[in-house]
């Protein structure tokens, strides 16, 4: 049977690709640090998905397993896999990146065929990442090895998997709707047959037009409702004063896709209405603190906030919603989260002008830096 090695038990990992993957005839070997995950996927072999929309429904993942991907079994269980995953954060690729250099000099000693690596982060070119680091870890043979025989492929995820108390531990809720599309160039030993998986030769666009719609909603709707004290996603877009920046700081963004890369104005469209129609989603109970974590990655000048700023200005077309949202996300003060604590004590210490300069890379008193700071005072006010 077809074996695939999915890094992140978590409810990404269980909720999205590893249940893909199931479903396509894959024995699935999930693997992370969590003890308990790993013992329960182990004894049960199987769990529910709980499709959290207005018609509920429930869907048992078969045919999986655990393993430890710090224990002694991981190594054999990449040598014998046709596909790795990933689904634990951009931030921990790099510690698993030895564990799959080990896997992949194995198959090179036992002889083996194609391996295919896809790396299902939040984070452009999340893949390519991975790659450069597992390649600091094989010996020249390795990498001879890996250049015929791994492929490495970016790919651009889009499920909401909230937080979920099941019945049981492995439970886990998703809303209906997902997408999963790779760039199929980069894939070694013909194409995998996964119903759900798109392949496509221009991944760029669409990993674009996910990130700077849905992430850049979800983000904006994340810190305006923060400032507002707003728990959820769904009941911040509900807010008509949220609605009036959110909305028109996904339709900036989708100007400067459709210009950029030649989608269709009227599917855009579309695909903004449905996204808009998710975030209100009332079963999805996703916490505004949850989707605003990370406020200085989200920041940076080619992610979800500054990102589609950067497109639409060099482009020409307006943005100034756009650079509302970025403000808002200079606000966010969550004492929890480490990187929230380290942004707010920066601007404690330097002061808002140098940090907006160093972090989102305007030039000082530049049209878009004096936008960020008139914006971050209006809601100061507000």
């Amino acid at each position: 049977m077809k074996k695939a090695i999915q890094f992140g038990a978590g409810n990404i990992g269980r909720g999205f690709i590893g249940a893909l993957l199931s479903n396509a005839g894959y024995h699935v070997v999930f693997a992370d640090v969590n003890e308990k995950m790993i013992d329960a996927l182990n004894e049960q072999k199987s769990y529910q998905i709980h499709i959290l929309d207005l018609e509920k429904s429930v869907e048992t993942i078969t045919n999986v397993s655990g393993c430890l991907s710090n224990g002694p079994d991981i190594v054999n269980e990449i040598a014998s896999a046709e596909i790795v995953t990933t689904a634990v954060g951009p931030n921990v690729l790099k510690f698993i990146a030895p564990t799959i250099a080990q896997g992949i000099e194995a198959r090179r000693e036992a002889g083996a065929g194609p391996l295919n690596v896809i790396a299902c982060e939040n984070m452009v070119g999340a893949t390519s990442h991975l790659q450069e680091q597992v390649e600091s870890h094989l010996s020249e043979e390795g990498k001879a090895y890996a250049r015929e025989h791994v492929g490495f492929a970016n790919c651009s995820v889009d499920r909401i998997v909230p937080p979920f108390q099941g019945d049981n531990l492995l439970d886990v809720g998703v809303e209906a709707f997902h997408e999963w599309i790779v760039e199929e160039p980069k894939l070694k030993g013909g194409t995998p047959q996964i119903d759900g998986m798109k392949l496509t030769d221009n991944l760029v666009a669409y990993v674009q037009r996910k990130l700077f719609t849905l992430n850049t909603g979800h983000a904006i709707t994340a810190y305006l409702g923060f400032l507002k004290g707003i728990e959820t996603i769904d009941q911040s877009i509900q807010d008509e004063s949220v609605r009036a920046i959110v909305r028109p700081a996904m339709e900036e963004s989708g100007a400067a896709l459709v210009k950029k890369h030649g989608f269709d104005a009227a599917e855009h469209a579309k695909y903004i209405d449905k996204i808009e129609t998710r975030f209100k989603n009332p079963y999805i109970r996703d916490e505004v603190i949850r989707v605003g974590r990370e406020p200085l990655r989200k920041l940076g000048p080619a992610d979800r906030l500054i990102g589609p700023a950067n497109m639409a200005a060099e482009l020409g077309l307006p943005h100034d919603h756009l650079l509302q949202g970025a403000a808002a996300a200079f606000h966010y003060d969550n004492a929890n989260d480490p990187q929230s604590a380290e942004l707010q004590g920066r601007i404690q210490a330097e002061g808002l002008g140098p940090v907006v300069s160093d972090v989102a890379g305007f030039a000082k008193d530049s049209d878009d830096y004096n936008k960020v700071i008139t914006a971050y005072e209006k809601l100061k006010m507000n």
